[in-house]
């Protein structure tokens, strides 16, 4: 999730906690505490691709967050014990407060690896958009409303109501979740299209409206928008994975890294003689898919290719789609022009269709 969220969070944790023991301190150290894992994006990277499958690694570890609360409980309880409170409701705070950051990470679609150093596949249980103003808004103003009042009987209480309704939030946008790729699972089934994987991800600051995207074993896969409010069939589109052209590229370990991070949502696309690979669980959509990389180019058609450090591709930032996209929540006229959308996938952005390789 966006930062303001995280810092919201840890500083509604431990304004509830420990707030009437250490005042407005409580809220900035919950803050502070909540912001910490997120200090991996110091660490520079070669190419962007290792930069995104190392983010929310090491310091998104609940076994290694679990230990620095531990540490951290021990340091201030030697050197600033509290004589109000023992040092299990200091840990419970301090822990709380830091594995909520990779919890609520793991509501995204991105991928968090909670329990690194292991390697299974980065949990993206996707129920929340990175930002959602109906799960931020309610905590932030009882958090800023506790710091100007600072943090009595009833901005704590104010706090521990929005921490609640975070909880009532999340579990909304789980059984959405459910009602959108069931919907989805039983159109496509019912006209003969077997499903063998599915992901769905909220669409921008809402969990009432979605995009599901199903895999099927001939190489294909329907990416479908529907809404927990619509009453008419959702936009469905299907499209290519091109994986053979994966298949023809030599072993290469960032597109393989990759792989392991997406859980292998991955599109093919030549371009020009460039190989480009997007990550299908992110973006509004074909054509606008937020992450996509440039792996390895080829002098002609049919000839090898030639590997080369990934870069990003440049994705299309559109303004009037997005509105597009937020206005269909509660309005399915007219529909998506998904199609319209995915020709673009294939299009090099200008500059790039006539850019000689190195």
């Amino acid at each position: 999730m966006d930062s303001i969220t995280q810092a919201a969070l840890g500083a509604g944790i431990c304004g509830a906690m420990l707030g009437r023991f250490h005042g407005r301190k409580a809220i900035v150290a919950g803050a502070v505490l909540a912001t910490l894992p997120d200090l991996d994006v110091v660490i520079r990277y070669a190419d962007p691709v290792s930069a995104m499958i190392n983010h929310r690694g090491f310091s998104h570890s609940l076994f290694v967050l679990t230990v620095l609360s531990i540490a951290l409980t021990a340091a201030l309880r030697h050197w600033r014990p509290s004589p109000h409170y023992g040092a299990g409701r200091l840990f419970w705070a301090i822990w709380l407060t830091l594995i909520t950051h990779p919890l609520l990470d793991a509501f995204t679609a991105y991928g968090t690896q909670l329990l690194w150093p292991l390697r299974p596949t980065p949990t993206a249980w996707s129920t929340l958009f990175i930002i959602d103003p109906f799960f931020t808004a309610p905590l932030t103003l009882a958090v800023i409303a506790a710091l100007f009042a600072g943090p009595g009987e009833r901005t704590r209480r104010a706090m521990r109501w929005t921490l609640a309704w975070c909880c009532v939030y999340l579990a909304a946008s789980i059984a959405f979740k459910q009602v959108v790729e069931n919907r989805v699972r039983n159109r496509l089934e019912s006209n003969g299209v077997v499903v063998q994987a599915m992901f769905s991800t909220p669409q921008p600051f809402n969990i009432l409206l979605w995009r599901v995207v199903a895999r099927t074993p001939d190489g294909q896969y329907y990416e479908s928008t529907t809404g927990i409010l619509d009453r008419r069939p959702s936009e469905q589109l299907r499209l290519p994975l091109n994986t053979e052209l994966a298949r023809a590229m030599p072993p290469f370990e960032p597109l393989e890294g990759l792989r392991w991070f997406s859980g292998d949502w991955l599109r093919y696309d030549d371009i020009d003689g460039k190989l480009v690979v997007s990550d299908l669980r992110m973006g509004l959509g074909a054509g606008y898919y937020s992450f996509r990389f440039l792996f390895a180019h080829r002098a002609s058609p049919g000839a090898p290719w030639q590997p080369r450090t990934p870069e990003f591709w440049p994705t299309r930032r559109g303004t009037s789609e997005l509105s597009a996209v937020v206005r269909r929540v509660w309005q399915q006229t007219p529909p998506l022009p998904l199609a319209t959308w995915a020709e673009r996938m294939t299009q090099a952005p200008a500059g790039e269709a006539n850019t000689q390789d190195e």
